[in-house]
């Protein structure tokens, strides 16, 4: 088998925490006559006064992955992207990269604010949070998703959330996972293209989720985008898995001129800064107007500047005495990039307006692959939606089904003869020259950036689902 022909798994978007689910259940009476209360599927909970209820945990814990080794995998890879390398199954999580992205939809609240916001600063406050706020869910999540096949699918639709989303993936190499979310109400449009890109450095692995994502605030006329910034995956060969996020994310309003800058902190040489995010919100004339800080893995912050730098001041003299100590304490490590102990919470300015908090993840997610409450239902079937979803939607992979119930070797098996479809596919296209069609995405023009981008061309929730690949 060749390096052209391995199959990519993603560590990408190593992207909390309340419910979710697929279809309305309105959807599922129309089309199956199903009393969804009346049934569970998945470990579903049933409707509880009209309210739909999701499923609180998977179907059998996570598989341990103690005596998996990847190093006579990645020994040979430093250095290199790994859009080529095969990796064992235990390294993965039972969602597909389609899901993972639908993660960034947990938070959508903070959107749906900003229809009653008049002030625009006030509205990039919301959306800086909930770009944050999308990348929560990645902490500690060390499972890598599932890559997508060519032409899989995924939508969930929340009534309770006030959106619905649709993603599907439109290039297999290199990999690219596009999706269009937009709020019930129309009040936003939310869209992108995601290509992750992955190198492996020895004791680590690199991901930098190439793309760029667009929010359309349809009231007030306002376009935002920005792109996520870089995670890394520590410890991939020896010691205890942990993840940081860092680099630069800059959040530009098209309409006002204004920008949002987020510094997501690299954690340093004493783990000071882990999972810290600070950044600043400034006019067209480039006059600081608002400072924003917190943590990626907990909250965000809002502030005047000056009060912010007053108070860095202060914070600065208690902290020299304290660097030296450390410094003279330090030691290296050849072996594994000891994890930095988590400092204390978020010292809040006086004077700061919280923007948005971290939902608590359910007790037993630690042996659910870190799963908050909203990754814990994206993969639950419920009774009737074999009806109405498309075939090639995530929730109908064999080997992600198979995993979810704790069944490693028949994941496996699962996931080897769906690369070998995939492939069989490819050549058979190649033999007779056709190229492959995207069925609800095509390749455009950014109208806000003049970048290329996978522009949603419509027409899936019309249920039409006719010449569909069969991929599974």
């Amino acid at each position: 088998m060749s390096n052209d022909d391995e199959f990519f798994d993603a560590v990408t978007g190593l992207e909390s925490d309340e419910s979710c689910e697929g279809l309305s259940e309105a959807s599922f009476k129309d089309a199956q006559g199903i009393d969804s209360s009346s049934q569970k599927n998945n470990g579903s909970v049933p409707q509880e006064n009209g309210i739909k209820k999701h499923r609180t945990s998977l179907p059998a814990p996570m598989f341990s992955r103690n005596n998996i080794s990847v190093w006579s995998i990645l020994k040979k890879c430093i250095g290199l992207e790994l859009s080529k390398i095969t990796m064992p199954i235990a390294f993965n999580e039972p969602l597909s990269f389609l899901q993972r992205i639908t993660e960034y939809m947990e938070h959508t609240y903070l959107i749906n604010r900003t229809s009653s916001m008049s002030d625009s600063i006030e509205r990039m406050r919301a959306v800086a949070a909930f770009a944050v706020s999308a990348v929560a869910s990645q902490w500690d999540r060390t499972g890598k998703p599932f890559n997508p096949l060519l032409g899989e699918t995924y939508e969930l639709i929340r009534e309770d959330q006030d959106f619905r989303i649709v993603s599907e993936q439109v290039s297999h190499h290199p990999p690219v996972s596009a999706f269009h979310a937009e709020s019930l109400a129309g009040d936003f449009v939310f869209h992108g293209s995601i290509y992750p890109k992955l190198k492996f450095w020895g004791k680590s692995v690199e991901a930098e989720p190439k793309g760029t994502i667009t929010l359309e605030l349809l009231k007030h006329s306002e376009a935002y985008t920005w792109s996520n910034p870089n995670c890394c995956v520590h410890n991939v060969i020896l010691g205890k898995l942990w993840i940081e996020q860092y680099g630069t994310v800059e959040i530009v309003n098209h309409s006002t001129g204004d920008k949002c800058v987020l510094n997501f902190k690299p954690c340093g040489m004493f783990g000071k800064e882990l999972h810290k995010v600070e950044g600043y919100i400034q006019d067209k004339s480039k006059k600081k107007l608002a400072v924003i800080y917190g943590k990626w893995t907990e909250c965000m912050w809002s502030v005047d500047p000056q009060a912010y730098e007053a108070h860095k001041k202060s914070e600065k003299k208690g902290d020299n005495k304290k660097q030296k100590n450390d410094e003279l304490e330090g030691a290296e490590n050849d072996d594994a990039d000891d994890m930095p102990e988590v400092q204390e919470t978020v010292s809040v300015v006086p004077g700061s307006t919280l923007l948005w908090r971290i939902d608590s993840r359910p007790a037993h997610s630690s042996v659910m692959y870190n799963f908050t409450n909203f990754a814990m239902c994206l993969n639950e079937l419920e009774p009737g939606m074999e009806a109405i979803l498309p075939h090639t939607d995530c929730r109908f992979r064999p080997d992600i089904r198979a995993m979810e119930n704790s069944n490693m070797d028949e994941a496996s098996k699962e996931k080897e003869r769906l690369e070998e479809k995939q492939r069989a596919a490819r050549k058979e296209r190649a033999k007779r020259d056709e190229e492959w069609s995207t069925r609800w995405f095509q390749m455009g023009t950014n109208p806000y950036t003049g970048s290329q981008d996978w522009i949603y061309t419509g027409g899936y929730f019309n249920r039409n689902y006719q010449d569909l690949p069969d991929i599974y």
